[in-house]
Formats: C-alpha cells, structure tokens, sequence
C-alpha cells in the first residue's frame, strides 16, 4: 500500500510529481545554466495544461456535487482539489527559489537580469526608445474602476495589476486599478546593449513598469503599483449537437468558446497589496473551488523556454547530428530496401528525414497508387502535408485521417485540414466517440502487375520538429500482413459499425486491453510452474487500475516486472504481497522520453511490441491506438537493446515508490546516462 493507504495512486498527484522531476531538473547543477532555465519554463508550461485539463475536469465534478470516488482512486474531488492547490503553492514556492539561484549563477557567467531599477543612463535611454518604437503600440491598458462589467481576461495570458493612489487632500484618498496585458508578439526578454563581457536582460515586464508614467501621464497620482497576475481556463471541449454544422465548424466553435471558459486557477504576485487583491477577486468572481496560488513577480515562466542563449554554446546542451539508421542509404529507393528487411528509426537518436523521404518517394514514384496516412500533430511548415500534396499533384489517391481534437493543436489542424482538402487530399475526420492517436501510414505500390504494400508505424507523431527532441521508435515494413491489418485500420475509419479482426496488429478500443492481459496471463502461467517469466515496459503514463491489478496478479504469481514510465504511475511497486517483484523508473532528461515498447520473456522466445498506445483508460477504451509485433530479429534485439540501455540509467532514473519523493537512483554499477549511451549505441553499431 501506498502512504495513503490506497493500492493505487492518483493520477493527478502522480501527474504533480511527475512535473516535480521537471522542476528538479532545473535545479540540477550537472544541466548546463541556460537548459535549466528552460526546463523552468517547462514545468511552467506543464502546470498551465494541467489547471486548464485535469483540475478543470475534478472542479467540475465538485461543482456537480458528485465525490467523485470512483475516478479519482478513492479520493474525494473536493479533497483533492484542497490538496492539489497545497502541492503546487509549494512546488511554485520551490521554483521561485531555484529560479534567484539560477540567475545568481548566471551573474557569474557575466549575464545579468536587470529590474526596472537598475538601469544605468545608457540602458534608460535604450529602455524608452524600444518601448516607444515596439511596446507601445501593442499595449491594452483598461481601467478598471468605471467599468460596469470586468473585462474578459485571456487564458494564460499575463496582466500587471496596476494601482495609483490619486493625489488629493485626507485620509482617505481616491485609488484607480488598471490592467496591463503583456504582449505576446514581442520577445519576453529583451537584450541590452552589452558592455564588455557583460550581458544584459529586462525582462518585459519590468520594462513596462519602468515606462509606466508615459503610459498613465494623464493621471495625478502620487504612487504607482505593479503586480503581476493571470487565470487559466477550462480547456475541456464542449461540442454541440447541431447537425447543420459540419465536424470542423464544431470544433473550430468549441475551440472559441474556450476563450471565455471558467477560470480554474489565479495566480498572483504574493507582494501585491491586499487591498488591490480583494478587488480583482471581488470582480472576478474568484469562487472556492478556483485554485489560487500565490506567486512571484513574474508569471507565464513558460517564456524561459525561449531564454536567449547569447551565444553561449557553452551554457546550453551540446548539439547531437542525427544518425542514419545502419544499412538504410537516403541514397536510392527506400522502398527496395524496405522490400528486403524491416528497420527500425528511433529520433532523435537518428535523423527522421527517412519518414519525409518515405513519403517524397511515394509521392513521385509513378507505380505508387495510393497512400493513406494519419495526423495527429503536425510541425509549423510541415514537410510530411508538403510531400502529401506533392504526391495528389502526381495523381496519387492519398487519404489522410486527420485529428481534430488533439488537445491544443485543435486550430493548427483545422487549418492543416484545410489546406489539404483545398489541394485534392480526402479527409477523414475520425470516428464518433473516439480520438485517433494512432501513428500509421501504409503506401500501395503497383509491381508485377500486383499490389504491393510498404508502410511505418510509429510511436510519436510526424512531426519534424518534435522529433528533434522526443524519443520515438518508428518501424518501416513491407509485412504484407501486418499492412494488409493497416488497411483494415483505415477502413474501420470509414464504416465506423464494422469492428475488424486483427491476428497481427494490437488495436484499441477493440483488442489492445484484451490483447496485453492473454500476454500477461502467458508470463503468469509460465511464472507459476517454475519457467522465467518476465514484463518489460516503457511507456508515458500508466493509469488504467485494470491493467495496474493484472501486473499486481502477476507480481504475485512470481513475474519479474520492470516498468520505464516517465510521466504518471498509478502503480505503487515493491510492496509485500502485492508488488514485490515490481520495480519502476522514471527517467527525466535532456530529450522527452515518448516511445512506448512491450517485451514479455514468452519461454525464452521474447515477444516485442511497439505502440502509440500508453495503459491509460482512454488510450485502451476511447481512442484508435495501433501496436504492431516485431519479427524482424535485429529490430527486435534492437528494442530489446535499447530497453536494457534506458534500465541502467543511474544518473536521471528516478524511483517509483510508496514515499513518492523522486528520489534518484543509485547503485555501485559504472554511472549510465541512458540518452547519452543510447547515442554511442547507434554510433558503435553504425562503425561495426
């Protein structure tokens, strides 16, 4: 059991801990300086999606007047949003700390962040010409007190809270509030002329609050104020009904409305004065169930991961060049050596180009007939829609499933889906009921006079621009088998009523859970009359108490479990009777960790799946997810290799445990920075 005394652990609280291993990486001193005011920004940025997703979803069971018990592991929604809001008052708390350390060591690398009271002559007179020239115009100032009706404050978005005590005669003398919104079209951190070997930083804010008097010069007042403050919305879709309306017209509406949701969180800056923090709570309407967090002088520290590096390589991770993958030549056709052998792409580690060179082939090869592909996040300027329109220009009939719903991507695929339906491209918009998180693509190819098939399967999205920094495996395959079962996949996308049957491929909502218990079952039976039995897993989160119970079945039987999950664990490992053959990591680091991989012993004859699928409820139950068997024995070695490599991690693993304290792993063993031994691994076997 667990410090609560449950066999499971929350979600959220596990999800806060998690972020905690962010936030721990910006106090590592081994991360060079500048990393580390990103991974500052990152954990900023999580705990944004978190207000505006998870505890937006648990206010509103409160607010429905349900407990909420049996989603939330046996804790009361009113309870946990109390504790929530006292875990995160005080890892902000800790951020603030880590965020002055961090600056005094940036002090002694010669760069300096400067309050608007610090500016020297020279620095005053560049302050008021760039705040004229680019800050000015940008700006919304409201004031306050004469408004019958408080302004709509924007999602996230960050406000100086401003108030002037008017000059006048007795005690009691006039205030006036006022907003400022922060711009978001200008750099949060603007670069001062340097002086020697010295670098300079104002942060927006403080060059705002220096250029106040200019901005309220028609106001007499004898002191001014400035404290910092922002909400976060409820980030839940609501979608109508309205049949008159097609499914882009719903989604772009809903992804509107979620501008003037409910706030579920106001953060302020704690130095603000009462007086002027009662009025905006008064005339925000700020209810028990909002989370309020006092805060800092800044808000939005999401900004710090776009700090400026100054060109200081030397405070920042050193660039990797992705590698090829061994015996895969961007020289020539893919597709001839897809014919021969499966191969396996695991970014960053190497370079994602052979996804966009899959593609460009199939787009321009005259005997390709057809692709089908499916979207779920696409990078800015993407080259995988360039090279599917490229390929409809070419006469090809290329079908794309694009997603909709992906959570905050929503309007960056309305416009994607507009585009290619505008260039020829047939969309499909998912399923009813479901979200397609599947990665697939398969490519029908006309040889002999007969079709042949080529095609991938991912763990990650297409995205050219995450895979330069989360961890993915994609599998290039011409197994007839398993991209006729793709092919089933696509069809299913159409005739939503008719649920296919698969004997390769591992699909969700239908067969994933189902699928992974017969597996685990296996391992039990085999633990149970003396033969090795073991479970190998990395994936991002692991909730489903389902599955949570089956490993807890099998750690009793006698099965050797070891789990990799780097975001929330709702399994608590290494307790007598119930989890004592289980061990779980979590390892945090330079590069995301993404893929998710399955490995069972299966007497001595391992079997090795690769999926988009992590063991939460709505990745097993509410999505369209796609894992895929490795037969190809060097792939799958290879899976197993670098499952090994991401084990031995002694320097970023963290433990799983009942303490939840993400205490590091330590052991005797030579130290194992597992993304650093991943890179020499591909690198030795490209050299053998």
């Amino acid at each position: 059991m667990n410090k609560t005394g449950n066999q499971y652990v929350n979600r959220e609280i596990s999800w806060l801990w998690f972020n905690e291993r962010v936030l721990q990486e910006s106090a590592d001193k081994n991360v060079p300086l500048i990393e580390r005011l990103r991974f500052l920004g990152i954990f900023s940025n999580n705990l944004d999606e978190f207000f505006k997703v998870r505890y937006a979803t648990v206010k509103r069971i409160v607010e429905a007047g349900k407990t909420g018990k049996s989603v939330l592991g046996g804790e009361r929604a009113k309870d946990l949003l109390e504790e929530i809001t006292k875990i995160v008052i005080k890892q902000q708390a800790d951020s603030i700390t880590i965020l002055r350390n961090i600056e005094k060591e940036l002090e002694t690398q010669n760069i300096f962040l400067l309050r608007e009271t610090e500016l020297n002559d020279n620095q005053k007179e560049f302050v008021k010409k760039y705040f004229v020239q680019n800050v000015s115009p940008q700006l919304m100032t409201i004031i306050l007190n004469d408004l019958t009706e408080f302004p709509m404050l924007k999602d996230t978005a960050a406000y100086l809270a401003i108030k002037m005590v008017i000059k006048g005669d007795g005690d009691e003398k006039e205030k006036r509030y006022a907003l400022i919104e922060i711009p978001k079209g200008i750099d949060r951190f603007v670069v001062l002329p340097r002086e020697g070997e010295k670098n300079f930083i104002i942060i927006l804010d403080d060059l705002i609050r220096y250029c106040l008097d200019s901005i309220f010069t028609m106001f007499e007042y004898e002191s001014i104020s400035a404290h910092m403050i922002k909400i976060t919305r409820d980030a839940e879709l609501d979608i109508d009904n309205d049949l008159s309306k097609s499914f882009i017209e719903k989604i772009s509406s809903s992804v509107e409305s979620r501008k003037i949701s409910d706030p579920v969180r106001f953060v302020y800056d704690k130095s603000i004065g009462q007086d002027t923090l009662l009025f905006l709570k008064e005339k925000m309407n700020i209810e028990d169930t909002d989370s309020v967090i006092p805060g800092g002088r800044y808000h939005n520290r999401r900004d710090y991961m776009g700090f400026p590096s100054l060109g200081r390589e030397d405070l920042l991770y050193e660039k990797i060049t992705p590698l090829p993958v061994k015996g895969l030549s961007m020289e020539g056709s893919l597709f001839e050596h897809i014919a021969q052998k499966d191969y396996l792409q695991y970014t960053p580690y190497h370079t994602f180009s052979y996804v966009i060179k899959f593609l460009r082939e199939a787009a321009l090869d005259p005997k390709v007939r057809s692709i089908k592909i499916t979207v779920y996040r696409l990078a800015n300027n993407s080259q995988v829609a360039a090279s599917l329109i490229n390929a409809v220009k070419n006469g090809k009939q290329v079908t794309v499933q694009i997603e909709l719903q992906a959570r905050f991507d929503e309007q960056a695929n309305i416009e994607y889906a507009e585009q290619l339906q505008a260039e020829g491209v047939k969309l499909i918009f998912g399923v009813p009921g479901l979200k397609v998180h599947s990665k697939i693509c398969v490519v029908e190819r006309e040889e002999n006079e007969e079709i042949k098939r080529y095609g991938f399967i991912s763990t990650g999205n297409f995205n050219e621009s995450t895979a330069r920094i989360y961890t993915d495996y994609t599998l290039f395959t011409a197994h007839e088998s398993i991209l006729k079962e793709l092919n089933k996949v696509f069809a299913f996308f159409e005739t939503t009523y008719k649920i296919n049957k698969y004997k390769h491929l591992v699909v969700s909502p239908h067969y994933t859970k189902s699928t992974f218990q017969k597996l685990i079952d296996n391992e039990i039976a085999n633990a149970i009359v003396g033969k090795e039995a073991y479970i190998k897993i990395k994936m991002n989160s692991f909730t489903s108490y389902r599955m949570v119970d089956k490993l807890y079945e099998a750690s009793r039987a006698g099965v050797k479990i070891q789990l990799i999950i780097r975001g929330i664990c709702c399994l608590v490992p290494g307790v007598k009777g119930m989890s004592e053959n289980i061990e779980a990591i979590s390892i945090v680091d330079k590069f995301l960790e993404h893929p998710r991989v399955f490995i069972f012993a299966n007497e001595d004859n391992p079997k090795v799946y690769i999926s988009s699928a992590d063991w939460m409820t709505r990745n097993l139950d509410y999505r369209v997810e796609v894992g895929c068997p490795i037969y190809d024995k060097d792939v799958k070695q290879e899976l197993i290799d670098t499952f090994e490599i991401s084990w031995k991690d002694n320097v970023k693993a963290r433990i799983f445990s009942e303490e939840q304290d993400n205490s590091y792993r330590e052991n005797d063993g030579p130290k194992v920075r597992s993304q650093f031994a991943m890179y020499d691994y591909y690198l030795e076997r490209l050299n053998s």
